[in-house]
């Protein structure tokens, strides 16, 4: 059951040092700062960015699937990711995402909450 699903478009990549971000804007038009690195599989969500609704039962945020078309070959780029908190951005840690950035090989992201 999708819990929370957001279509990011992503208009251009600040490349850091072993990182990416990128600035969107909220459901309230406020400016949020999108962090993807590498490492440890994982996704730290934003909270005005997703509509998260308690389940009855009290059943915790588990995943978070990313969804993204290649610009290159059209090809589709699916991770499922664990979420591990909530912070005032949205960060992500996913290495192929990263590299994906760096080459503009996407413009828009989908995430879906479960």
């Amino acid at each position: 059951m999708v819990r929370s699903k957001v279509l990011l478009n992503l208009d251009r990549f600040e490349i850091g040092q072993s990182y990416v971000t990128a600035k969107i804007l909220n459901r309230y038009s406020e400016k949020v700062t999108i962090n993807i690195q590498g490492g440890q599989a994982g996704i730290e969500l934003q909270e005005t960015l997703f509509k998260i609704k308690d389940e009855p039962n009290g059943r915790p945020i588990q995943y978070a699937y990313l969804i993204t078309r290649l610009l290159e070959n059209n090809k589709i780029f699916v991770r499922k990711l664990p979420v591990v908190g909530i912070r005032d951005w949205l960060l992500i840690y996913e290495d192929t995402l990263v590299e994906l950035s760096v080459k503009d090989a996407y413009d828009e992201l989908e995430i879906l909450v479960v």
